[in-house]
Protein backbone atom coordinates (compact mmCIF):
# COMPACT_ATOMS: atom_id res chain seq x y z
CA UNK A 1 0.00 0.00 0.00
CA UNK A 2 2.62 2.04 0.75
CA UNK A 3 4.51 1.61 -2.93
CA UNK A 4 1.15 2.45 -4.09
CA UNK A 5 1.23 5.82 -2.40
CA UNK A 6 4.73 6.59 -3.18
CA UNK A 7 3.88 5.87 -6.97
CA UNK A 8 0.58 8.29 -7.18
CA UNK A 9 1.24 11.01 -4.88
CA UNK A 10 -1.26 13.58 -4.11
CA UNK A 11 -1.35 16.63 -6.31
CA UNK A 12 -1.22 19.67 -4.63
CA UNK A 13 -2.14 23.44 -5.92
CA UNK A 14 -0.31 25.53 -3.02
CA UNK A 15 1.12 28.49 -3.18
CA UNK A 16 4.18 26.54 -3.82
CA UNK A 17 2.91 24.97 -6.45
CA UNK A 18 1.84 27.84 -8.25
CA UNK A 19 5.86 29.65 -7.58
CA UNK A 20 7.14 26.49 -9.62
CA UNK A 21 4.48 26.80 -12.52
CA UNK A 22 6.76 29.36 -13.89
CA UNK A 23 10.14 27.97 -13.40
CA UNK A 24 10.20 26.67 -17.22
CA UNK A 25 8.46 29.86 -18.45
CA UNK A 26 12.29 31.45 -19.53
CA UNK A 27 12.87 28.00 -21.69
CA UNK A 28 9.32 27.70 -23.52
CA UNK A 29 7.93 30.87 -24.28
CA UNK A 30 10.09 32.74 -25.94
CA UNK A 31 10.37 29.81 -28.30
CA UNK A 32 6.61 29.28 -28.63
CA UNK A 33 6.52 33.41 -29.53
CA UNK A 34 9.33 32.85 -32.31
CA UNK A 35 7.97 29.81 -33.73
CA UNK A 36 4.28 31.23 -33.68
CA UNK A 37 5.02 34.65 -35.45
CA UNK A 38 8.62 33.39 -37.65
CA UNK A 39 6.53 30.20 -39.10
CA UNK A 40 2.94 31.41 -39.33
CA UNK A 41 1.42 29.35 -36.72
CA UNK A 42 -2.01 28.99 -35.34
CA UNK A 43 -1.65 30.94 -31.73
CA UNK A 44 -4.45 29.11 -30.33
CA UNK A 45 -3.47 25.99 -31.58
CA UNK A 46 0.04 26.33 -30.45
CA UNK A 47 -1.20 27.79 -26.93
CA UNK A 48 -4.20 25.19 -26.29
CA UNK A 49 -2.08 22.08 -27.49
CA UNK A 50 1.07 23.43 -25.45
CA UNK A 51 -1.29 23.58 -22.46
CA UNK A 52 -3.08 20.14 -22.64
CA UNK A 53 0.21 18.37 -23.00
CA UNK A 54 1.68 19.83 -19.39
CA UNK A 55 -1.86 19.17 -17.91
CA UNK A 56 -1.95 15.93 -19.08
CA UNK A 57 1.90 15.02 -18.39
CA UNK A 58 1.33 16.67 -14.39
CA UNK A 59 -1.66 14.13 -14.10
CA UNK A 60 0.31 10.89 -15.25
CA UNK A 61 3.44 11.86 -13.43
CA UNK A 62 2.67 13.44 -10.16
CA UNK A 63 5.82 15.12 -10.25
CA UNK A 64 6.95 18.53 -11.53
CA UNK A 65 7.74 16.91 -14.96
CA UNK A 66 7.26 19.54 -17.74
CA UNK A 67 6.71 20.00 -21.28
CA UNK A 68 8.71 21.79 -23.27
CA UNK A 69 9.04 22.50 -27.29
CA UNK A 70 11.91 21.10 -29.00
CA UNK A 71 14.92 22.97 -29.05
CA UNK A 72 17.23 22.05 -31.98
CA UNK A 73 13.73 22.13 -34.13
CA UNK A 74 12.83 25.57 -32.86
CA UNK A 75 15.90 26.82 -33.27
CA UNK A 76 16.52 25.81 -37.19
CA UNK A 77 12.53 26.84 -37.92
CA UNK A 78 13.50 30.45 -36.02
CA UNK A 79 17.37 30.44 -37.98
CA UNK A 80 16.04 28.44 -41.43
CA UNK A 81 12.41 29.99 -41.08
CA UNK A 82 11.33 27.05 -42.25
CA UNK A 83 6.91 26.14 -42.43
CA UNK A 84 4.34 25.39 -40.20
CA UNK A 85 4.04 22.30 -41.96
CA UNK A 86 7.81 21.29 -42.29
CA UNK A 87 7.61 21.78 -38.51
CA UNK A 88 4.79 19.42 -37.92
CA UNK A 89 6.42 16.92 -40.70
CA UNK A 90 9.18 16.67 -38.36
CA UNK A 91 7.28 16.54 -34.87
CA UNK A 92 5.26 13.51 -36.30
CA UNK A 93 8.47 12.02 -37.57
CA UNK A 94 10.42 11.88 -34.68
CA UNK A 95 7.14 10.96 -32.66
CA UNK A 96 7.76 7.70 -34.79
CA UNK A 97 11.03 7.75 -34.34
CA UNK A 98 10.80 7.73 -30.38
CA UNK A 99 8.02 5.14 -30.16
CA UNK A 100 10.26 2.72 -31.90
CA UNK A 101 12.93 3.18 -29.48
CA UNK A 102 10.23 2.64 -26.76
CA UNK A 103 8.56 -0.23 -28.27
CA UNK A 104 11.67 -2.53 -29.13
CA UNK A 105 13.69 -1.23 -25.58
CA UNK A 106 16.67 0.27 -27.46
CA UNK A 107 16.37 3.40 -25.45
CA UNK A 108 17.38 1.25 -22.41
CA UNK A 109 20.09 -0.24 -24.25
CA UNK A 110 21.46 3.10 -25.17
CA UNK A 111 20.46 4.40 -21.27
CA UNK A 112 23.18 1.15 -19.91
CA UNK A 113 25.31 1.93 -23.00
CA UNK A 114 26.04 5.78 -21.81
CA UNK A 115 27.39 6.22 -18.02
CA UNK A 116 26.29 8.97 -15.44
CA UNK A 117 29.61 11.06 -15.84
CA UNK A 118 27.79 11.64 -19.44
CA UNK A 119 24.85 12.56 -18.51
CA UNK A 120 25.84 15.17 -15.76
CA UNK A 121 28.09 16.31 -18.84
CA UNK A 122 25.46 16.67 -21.00
CA UNK A 123 23.11 18.87 -18.11
CA UNK A 124 26.36 20.62 -17.52
CA UNK A 125 26.52 22.12 -21.27
CA UNK A 126 22.58 22.42 -21.14
CA UNK A 127 23.04 24.55 -17.93
CA UNK A 128 25.99 26.67 -19.78
CA UNK A 129 23.66 27.29 -22.98
CA UNK A 130 20.83 28.38 -20.92
CA UNK A 131 23.14 31.14 -18.65
CA UNK A 132 24.43 32.30 -21.49
CA UNK A 133 21.25 32.98 -23.43
CA UNK A 134 19.76 34.45 -20.19
CA UNK A 135 22.63 36.62 -19.79
CA UNK A 136 23.58 37.78 -23.12
CA UNK A 137 20.31 38.16 -24.81
CA UNK A 138 17.40 38.06 -22.61
CA UNK A 139 18.75 40.45 -19.68
CA UNK A 140 19.62 43.02 -21.99
CA UNK A 141 16.81 43.08 -24.12
CA UNK A 142 15.32 45.78 -22.09
CA UNK A 143 18.13 48.24 -22.41
CA UNK A 144 19.09 50.31 -19.13
CA UNK A 145 15.60 49.62 -17.44
CA UNK A 146 15.56 46.39 -18.46
CA UNK A 147 19.08 45.43 -16.40
CA UNK A 148 16.94 47.13 -13.10
CA UNK A 149 14.27 45.19 -13.77
CA UNK A 150 16.64 42.17 -14.08
CA UNK A 151 18.70 43.47 -11.14
CA UNK A 152 15.47 43.90 -8.48
CA UNK A 153 14.46 40.41 -9.99
CA UNK A 154 17.67 38.37 -9.04
CA UNK A 155 18.05 39.93 -6.17
CA UNK A 156 14.88 39.32 -5.06
CA UNK A 157 15.17 35.59 -6.05
CA UNK A 158 17.87 34.98 -4.21
CA UNK A 159 16.98 36.19 -1.12
CA UNK A 160 13.44 34.29 -1.02
CA UNK A 161 15.56 30.90 -2.60
CA UNK A 162 13.91 27.88 -0.59
CA UNK A 163 11.52 29.93 1.11
CA UNK A 164 8.11 27.88 1.56
CA UNK A 165 6.49 30.52 2.88
CA UNK A 166 7.34 33.28 0.01
CA UNK A 167 8.47 31.46 -2.95
CA UNK A 168 10.54 33.99 -5.53
CA UNK A 169 8.92 32.78 -8.51
CA UNK A 170 5.31 34.29 -7.43
CA UNK A 171 6.58 37.77 -6.78
CA UNK A 172 9.22 37.69 -9.40
CA UNK A 173 6.54 37.12 -12.38
CA UNK A 174 4.02 39.93 -10.73
CA UNK A 175 6.86 42.90 -10.62
CA UNK A 176 7.55 41.88 -14.12
CA UNK A 177 3.69 42.04 -14.99
CA UNK A 178 3.36 45.51 -13.18
CA UNK A 179 6.32 46.89 -14.96
CA UNK A 180 5.08 45.42 -18.21
CA UNK A 181 1.17 47.23 -17.88
CA UNK A 182 3.31 50.93 -16.55
CA UNK A 183 5.76 50.50 -19.69
CA UNK A 184 4.43 48.21 -22.30
CA UNK A 185 1.20 46.97 -22.50
CA UNK A 186 -1.90 48.26 -24.43
CA UNK A 187 -4.64 47.23 -22.54
CA UNK A 188 -6.50 48.66 -25.07
CA UNK A 189 -5.28 45.95 -27.39
CA UNK A 190 -5.52 43.27 -24.64
CA UNK A 191 -9.24 43.68 -24.26
CA UNK A 192 -10.03 43.91 -27.88
CA UNK A 193 -8.59 40.43 -28.21
CA UNK A 194 -10.75 38.84 -25.79
CA UNK A 195 -12.76 35.82 -27.56
CA UNK A 196 -13.25 32.34 -28.03
CA UNK A 197 -10.65 30.38 -30.23
CA UNK A 198 -10.61 26.52 -30.89
CA UNK A 199 -7.14 24.76 -31.95
CA UNK A 200 -7.50 23.78 -35.96
CA UNK A 201 -7.01 20.50 -37.58
CA UNK A 202 -3.84 20.22 -39.42
CA UNK A 203 -2.26 16.94 -41.13
CA UNK A 204 0.78 16.69 -42.43
CA UNK A 205 1.23 14.99 -46.04
CA UNK A 206 4.12 12.73 -46.40
CA UNK A 207 6.33 14.91 -48.67
CA UNK A 208 6.24 17.07 -45.51
CA UNK A 209 7.26 14.17 -42.59
CA UNK A 210 10.12 13.11 -45.23
CA UNK A 211 11.57 16.67 -45.02
CA UNK A 212 10.66 17.07 -41.34
CA UNK A 213 13.05 13.97 -40.47
CA UNK A 214 15.87 14.99 -42.48
CA UNK A 215 15.83 18.86 -41.66
CA UNK A 216 14.47 18.85 -38.19
CA UNK A 217 14.39 15.45 -36.80
CA UNK A 218 17.67 14.07 -37.27
CA UNK A 219 19.20 17.05 -35.86
CA UNK A 220 17.28 16.95 -32.93
CA UNK A 221 17.63 13.06 -31.86
CA UNK A 222 20.92 13.60 -30.12
CA UNK A 223 19.80 16.23 -27.60
CA UNK A 224 16.24 14.37 -27.37
CA UNK A 225 18.53 11.23 -26.21
CA UNK A 226 21.09 12.76 -23.91
CA UNK A 227 18.77 15.66 -22.48
CA UNK A 228 14.90 14.71 -22.94
CA UNK A 229 15.47 10.84 -22.10
CA UNK A 230 18.57 10.18 -20.17
CA UNK A 231 19.13 13.60 -18.05
CA UNK A 232 15.15 13.95 -17.31
CA UNK A 233 15.29 10.07 -16.09
CA UNK A 234 18.63 10.94 -14.21
CA UNK A 235 16.96 14.22 -12.72
CA UNK A 236 14.01 11.90 -11.37
CA UNK A 237 16.40 10.12 -9.49
CA UNK A 238 18.34 12.84 -8.11
CA UNK A 239 15.52 14.89 -7.22
CA UNK A 240 12.58 11.88 -6.44
CA UNK A 241 14.73 8.92 -5.22
CA UNK A 242 11.87 6.74 -4.40
CA UNK A 243 9.69 7.86 -7.17
CA UNK A 244 12.46 7.88 -10.23
CA UNK A 245 11.15 7.46 -13.70
CA UNK A 246 12.55 4.66 -16.13
CA UNK A 247 13.71 5.24 -19.50
CA UNK A 248 10.92 3.67 -21.46
CA UNK A 249 7.72 5.67 -19.91
CA UNK A 250 9.95 8.95 -20.97
CA UNK A 251 9.83 8.18 -24.54
CA UNK A 252 6.57 6.94 -24.44
CA UNK A 253 5.14 9.73 -23.25
CA UNK A 254 7.76 12.01 -25.42
CA UNK A 255 6.19 9.83 -28.40
CA UNK A 256 2.61 9.69 -27.71
CA UNK A 257 2.57 13.77 -27.31
CA UNK A 258 4.18 14.29 -31.12
CA UNK A 259 1.85 11.79 -32.64
CA UNK A 260 -0.83 13.65 -31.34
CA UNK A 261 0.62 17.28 -31.67
CA UNK A 262 0.79 17.51 -35.36
CA UNK A 263 -2.74 16.82 -36.19
CA UNK A 264 -3.86 19.85 -33.72
CA UNK A 265 -1.14 22.71 -34.91
CA UNK A 266 0.89 21.75 -31.96
CA UNK A 267 4.55 22.51 -31.76
CA UNK A 268 6.44 19.41 -31.62
CA UNK A 269 7.28 18.43 -27.39
CA UNK A 270 9.41 16.75 -25.16
CA UNK A 271 10.43 16.46 -21.42
CA UNK A 272 13.53 17.66 -19.90
CA UNK A 273 15.65 17.64 -16.93
CA UNK A 274 16.21 21.70 -16.93
CA UNK A 275 12.05 21.81 -16.80
CA UNK A 276 12.04 19.89 -13.95
CA UNK A 277 14.87 21.41 -12.25
CA UNK A 278 13.48 24.65 -13.12
CA UNK A 279 9.94 23.89 -11.58
CA UNK A 280 11.56 22.79 -8.37
CA UNK A 281 14.41 24.91 -7.42
CA UNK A 282 11.13 27.77 -7.56
CA UNK A 283 9.32 25.23 -5.04
CA UNK A 284 7.51 22.30 -6.84
CA UNK A 285 7.13 18.82 -6.13
CA UNK A 286 4.16 17.51 -7.31
CA UNK A 287 2.23 17.35 -10.89
CA UNK A 288 0.28 20.79 -9.50
CA UNK A 289 3.00 22.70 -10.95
CA UNK A 290 2.64 21.92 -14.23
CA UNK A 291 -1.56 21.50 -14.45
CA UNK A 292 -1.09 25.13 -13.11
CA UNK A 293 1.56 26.08 -16.18
CA UNK A 294 -0.61 23.93 -18.54
CA UNK A 295 -3.92 25.76 -17.28
CA UNK A 296 -2.56 29.22 -17.99
CA UNK A 297 -1.26 28.12 -21.52
CA UNK A 298 -4.63 26.44 -22.43
CA UNK A 299 -6.39 29.68 -21.33
CA UNK A 300 -4.31 32.15 -23.23
CA UNK A 301 -4.85 30.20 -26.38
CA UNK A 302 -8.69 29.36 -25.58
CA UNK A 303 -10.13 33.28 -24.86
CA UNK A 304 -6.57 35.67 -26.12
CA UNK A 305 -4.98 34.31 -29.03
CA UNK A 306 -6.10 37.20 -30.92
CA UNK A 307 -3.84 39.52 -28.26
CA UNK A 308 -1.48 37.23 -28.54
CA UNK A 309 0.99 40.45 -29.25
CA UNK A 310 -0.30 42.36 -26.00
CA UNK A 311 0.40 39.11 -24.16
CA UNK A 312 3.65 39.04 -25.12
CA UNK A 313 4.58 42.23 -23.40
CA UNK A 314 3.29 40.90 -19.56
CA UNK A 315 6.21 38.81 -19.49
CA UNK A 316 9.51 40.57 -19.98
CA UNK A 317 12.62 39.00 -21.54
CA UNK A 318 15.26 40.08 -18.40
CA UNK A 319 12.38 38.71 -16.20
CA UNK A 320 12.29 35.45 -18.07
CA UNK A 321 16.00 35.88 -18.29
CA UNK A 322 16.90 35.26 -14.20
CA UNK A 323 14.51 32.51 -14.28
CA UNK A 324 16.35 31.17 -16.92
CA UNK A 325 19.36 32.03 -15.33
CA UNK A 326 18.79 29.91 -12.13
CA UNK A 327 17.90 27.24 -13.96
CA UNK A 328 21.05 27.08 -16.02
CA UNK A 329 22.64 27.92 -12.73
CA UNK A 330 20.91 24.97 -10.98
CA UNK A 331 21.48 22.18 -13.67
CA UNK A 332 25.40 22.96 -13.29
CA UNK A 333 25.60 22.41 -9.58
CA UNK A 334 24.63 18.85 -10.10
CA UNK A 335 27.73 17.89 -11.45
CA UNK A 336 29.33 18.31 -8.00
CA UNK A 337 28.97 14.30 -7.38
CA UNK A 338 31.05 13.48 -9.92
CA UNK A 339 33.82 15.20 -8.71
CA UNK A 340 35.27 13.06 -6.15
CA UNK A 341 36.44 11.11 -9.43
CA UNK A 342 38.76 12.69 -11.63
CA UNK A 343 38.72 10.62 -14.66
CA UNK A 344 34.49 11.09 -14.24
CA UNK A 345 35.03 15.07 -13.62
CA UNK A 346 37.13 15.22 -16.71
CA UNK A 347 34.48 13.72 -19.13
CA UNK A 348 31.36 15.78 -17.25
CA UNK A 349 33.76 19.11 -18.55
CA UNK A 350 34.45 17.55 -21.75
CA UNK A 351 31.24 16.73 -22.82
CA UNK A 352 29.98 20.49 -21.52
CA UNK A 353 32.55 21.92 -23.74
CA UNK A 354 31.56 19.82 -26.75
CA UNK A 355 27.80 21.07 -25.94
CA UNK A 356 28.22 24.35 -26.39
CA UNK A 357 31.17 24.87 -28.48
CA UNK A 358 30.46 22.36 -31.42
CA UNK A 359 28.17 21.70 -33.92
CA UNK A 360 26.31 18.86 -33.24
CA UNK A 361 27.92 19.32 -29.84
CA UNK A 362 25.18 16.88 -28.06
CA UNK A 363 25.73 14.26 -30.60
CA UNK A 364 29.20 14.60 -30.24
CA UNK A 365 29.28 14.86 -26.64
CA UNK A 366 27.35 11.82 -26.04
CA UNK A 367 29.73 9.49 -28.60
CA UNK A 368 33.22 11.31 -27.50
CA UNK A 369 32.26 11.02 -23.61
CA UNK A 370 30.84 7.17 -23.40
CA UNK A 371 34.34 6.22 -25.62
CA UNK A 372 36.05 7.73 -23.47
CA UNK A 373 34.47 6.35 -20.25
CA UNK A 374 34.59 2.38 -21.53
CA UNK A 375 38.46 3.43 -22.28
CA UNK A 376 38.84 4.60 -19.07
CA UNK A 377 36.72 2.12 -17.32
CA UNK A 378 39.17 -0.34 -19.75
CA UNK A 379 42.36 1.28 -18.26
CA UNK A 380 41.42 0.99 -14.24
CA UNK A 381 40.36 -2.76 -14.99
CA UNK A 382 43.78 -3.30 -16.47
CA UNK A 383 45.75 -1.87 -13.45
CA UNK A 384 43.49 -3.27 -10.85
CA UNK A 385 44.33 -6.87 -12.35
Amino acid sequence: MNHTLEARPALKFDRNELSGAFGDIGTDFPLLVSMILIAKLDTASVLVMFGLMQIVTGLVYRMPMPVQPLKAMAVLVITQKLSGRILYGGGLAIGVMMLVLAATGLIEWVARAVPKSVVRGIQFGLGLQLASLALKDYVQAGGLPGYGLAAACFVLTLALLGNRKYPPALLVILLGVVYALLFNVDLGALGRGIGFTLPHISVPNTADVLTGLVALALPQLPLSLGNSILATRQITEDLFPRRAVGVRKISLTYALMNLINPFFGGVPTCHGSGGIVGHYAFGARTGGSVIIYGSLYLALGLFLSQAFGAVIQLFPLPVLGVILLLEGVMLMRLVGDMAASRPDFAIVLLVGLCVIGLPYGYLVGLVLGTLLAAAVGRGLTGLAR
